[in-house]
């Protein structure tokens, strides 16, 4: 295919690109061009930002700076469209930390993805969550986080329970609000759930004793009984992969 000078190339075209430079110098005059190319598209409001932000994270890999394109991340996860929100979540994973102030840009967002009716939008709003959250954000999202610890499918609560690890962590004086929760949550038989609730309690222990006492009044007995299924279940067909 033949592409206009002025145009930005497929991620593939780039990446080809890039392995037949001899030197790296020939490589940065590649990446440097690309880029320009890719801010041209930006401030234009280009069709293609989904492929720009993907040529974004390639040059990020290699080590190029890229902070210029986060913003198009925040406008990507605002988009209805799921694919646009799909690499907009994932740029933001890649490309910002949980200390940058862009962040704090994608809350609404990411507060109306966590509710949102399709499983696999708050899927990626809750991951996000749960990998670079601010305290600030933590505080903001934590009431729905505390709503979808009880959401009858397990694809998003074991996703929840992970993102109430963080928000513990963060803000430790939020501990109490997901307490209440794990009595239920020991009760699922997903063993992603069961994992993640696991990994709550230890956090929830962390802050304070009194979560010790807690758990060995009410949780050790569920705890033993999901060990005792464990060593005795049988074959279990939602968790065969590949036969093993």
């Amino acid at each position: 295919n033949t592409h206009s000078p002025h145009m930005s190339i497929r991620l593939r075209d780039l990446i080809r690109q890039v392995r037949e430079c001899k030197t790296s110098a020939e490589e940065r005059d590649v990446i440097s061009k690309e880029a320009a190319l890719i801010r041209t598209a930006f401030s234009k409001g280009s069709e293609h930002r989904p492929r720009n932000i993907a040529k974004l994270l390639f040059m990020n890999m290699l080590g190029y700076p890229t902070h210029w394109g986060q913003m198009e991340c925040v406008k990507s996860i605002a988009s209805q469209v799921f694919t646009d929100k799909r690499i907009g979540y994932l740029g933001l994973n890649i490309l910002l930390d949980e200390n940058q102030e862009v962040l704090m840009l994608a809350t609404h967002s990411m507060k109306t993805d966590l509710v949102h009716m399709n499983q696999y939008y708050a899927g990626l709003a809750l991951t996000t969550l749960g990998n670079i959250a601010s305290e600030q954000i933590c505080r903001d999202c934590a009431p729905e986080i505390e709503q979808l610890l009880s959401s009858p499918n397990p694809y998003i609560q074991k996703k929840a329970a992970l993102c109430a690890v963080k928000i513990v962590r963060k803000t430790p004086d939020l501990a109490d609000q997901f307490k209440s929760k794990i009595k239920d949550l020991l009760q699922e038989k997903d063993h992603g759930v069961l994992i993640a609730t696991v990994a709550l309690m230890n956090e929830l222990c962390k802050v304070d004793d009194s979560y010790k006492q807690f758990f060995r009044q009410k949780s050790v007995l569920p705890l033993i009984k999901i060990l005792k299924s464990l060593a005795t279940a049988g074959y279990a067909p939602e968790y065969d992969i590949s036969n093993i």
